[in-house]
């Protein structure tokens, strides 16, 4: 049986707890911030994945409650002490932080909205870059609009350019704040390749509560007389899973010789939600292992083991398979977590094929964790809404590759033209048509010219679960 949403974890910590001090719910005076303190440092010392480089999460760290306490007073806000209990070690090779997708949340509600796919949206998914002759300068561009929503209804399209919010010009200081009210004012432009020159017109947009459904585009392509699927899907949310799997079937009514996955600004999500999309790509492998955990030391035994390709999605409805063994995956610096996990559980099976710019880079899970006896959602705190979602795995391959913590390499180096960005299952798009080029073994032309504009941000760059890759476990199933 596979759990729906977030994480219940029961382990019987009163008996289990490794640390040598008595539980401190029985210890007078630790109230507010120094609760919350508590809550954070019992769920880092049991679940983090980098514990052991952290001195102050060491099981013998205090020698009595005292000390323990005092500890935990030393910080002023649960932000400080969360902050001071991640590792600050870096990637010799990549000179990546090792960790850098932990986070604590004020609002746990928040959160599980987020992972179902509910944010405050306006509908304008975008990416901001910086100006090709002026760095501090940003701009932002249109990668898709989302059906029924504000940005929809006041005409904006993918491809699109702003370069100013509310009349002020984006710069690299600014363009958080100014992105954050409910409504504001786009100034759009024009980009040439070169110059960002304001058109004068400019649109209002106003953000509503809103459910996106991950599954953008699911079409079937003619490809030199062979039907190719195509498939944008933009998140691994697990409450759409039912139309991922439908979207599967059709293709597989279509008898597609060959799928092109887009991933471009998929930054990732639920870990069952990949493995079954893996198993709808093939099929040919249920049962072997798609991937394999590492816990830290003491949890390993507890939680740590395989995932495996399997043959129905978490409601238990069967998997529609293609049975492929060849997959062309569309990847960007958003491409991340469980986008990244699926490339690489996939990759010693069949031929992945990847096409775009170098992904993410990151290979840690993260679960779920409350201020409960268990780290449960029933019974939490009801003085606070804080949770933490800190890396609790890393995932490896069924052949051990793992730390790819530079991201994966596309075979087919090509960056989107955010002057030309085209239309998204257009055969015609520059990164689909260069997959199709590939399928039909035609010479494939590249833009390098476009690789030089930093990506800053996006339009999903403050969502709590923004890039992470998330698990749901309790005492006897794991997602």
């Amino acid at each position: 049986m596979k759990i729906l949403k977030y994480v219940i974890v029961t382990l019987l910590l009163g008996s289990s707890f490794t640390s040598c001090f008595d539980d401190n719910d029985d210890v007078p005076g630790l109230s507010g911030v120094v609760e919350i303190n508590d809550f954070i440092w019992k769920g880092m010392n049991t679940f983090y994945l980098y514990k052991t480089d952290v001195n102050d999460l060491a099981n013998d760290r205090f020698s009595s409650n005292q000390e323990y306490t005092d500890f935990l007073s030393g910080f002023s806000s649960p932000e400080a002490i969360f902050a001071a209990l991640r590792t600050q070690e870096v990637d010799a090779a990549s000179g990546v932080d090792v960790d850098e997708f932990s986070f604590l949340v004020d609002d746990f509600v928040a959160l599980e909205q987020a992972f179902d796919g509910i944010t405050r949206n306006n509908g304008m998914e975008f990416g901001l870059v910086r100006y090709p002759n002026d760095a501090s300068n940003v701009f932002g561009y249109v990668r898709y609009v989302l059906p029924g929503t504000d940005a929809e209804t006041k005409g904006i399209q993918r491809g699109d350019v702003f370069n100013t919010i509310d009349g002020t010009q984006i710069t690299d200081q600014n363009f958080s704040t100014l992105l954050n009210p409910d409504t504001y004012t786009i100034g759009l432009a024009t980009f040439d390749g070169d110059n960002v020159t304001p058109t004068g017109t400019s649109v209002s947009l106003t953000k509503v509560q809103y459910t996106e459904n991950p599954v953008f585009i699911s079409s079937t392509i003619d490809v030199g007389g062979n039907p190719v699927g195509y498939l944008m899907y933009n998140g691994f949310t697990g409450d759409f899973d039912e139309q991922l799997n439908n979207a599967f079937g059709q293709l597989a009514a279509d008898n597609v010789t060959d799928l092109i996955l887009d991933l471009r600004y998929n930054g990732g999500g639920s870990v069952t939600s990949a493995i079954d999309l893996a198993s709808m790509i093939t099929g040919q492998f249920n049962g072997q292992i798609f991937s394999t955990e590492e816990w830290n030391e003491d949890r390993q035994e507890q939680f740590g083991g395989t995932n495996l390709f399997d043959n129905t999605i978490r409601t238990g409805a069967g998997i529609n398979s293609l049975n492929l063994t060849r997959l062309y995956v569309l990847t960007s610096r958003s491409s991340a977590s469980a986008s990244e996990l699926l490339i690489n559980g996939l990759d010693p099976y069949i031929n992945v094929i990847q096409v775009g710019t170098t992904t993410r880079g990151k290979f840690q899970a993260s679960i779920t964790l409350y201020d409960s006896d268990n780290f449960g959602r029933n019974g939490a705190n009801p003085g606070h809404t804080y949770a933490m979602q800190p890396l609790v795995l890393r995932s490896l391959n069924s052949v051990g590759f793992t730390d790819y913590f530079g991201g994966f390499t596309p075979e087919i180096e090509l960056a989107e033209d955010f002057s030309n960005l085209g239309t998204l299952g257009d055969p015609n798009e520059p990164l689909l048509k260069a997959a199709i080029d590939n399928i039909l073994g035609n010479r494939i032309n590249t833009n390098a010219k476009s690789l030089t504009l930093e990506t800053i941000g996006e339009s999903k760059m403050k969502l709590p679960n923004y890039q992470r890759m998330y698990k749901t476990i309790d005492n006897d199933t794991k997602e």
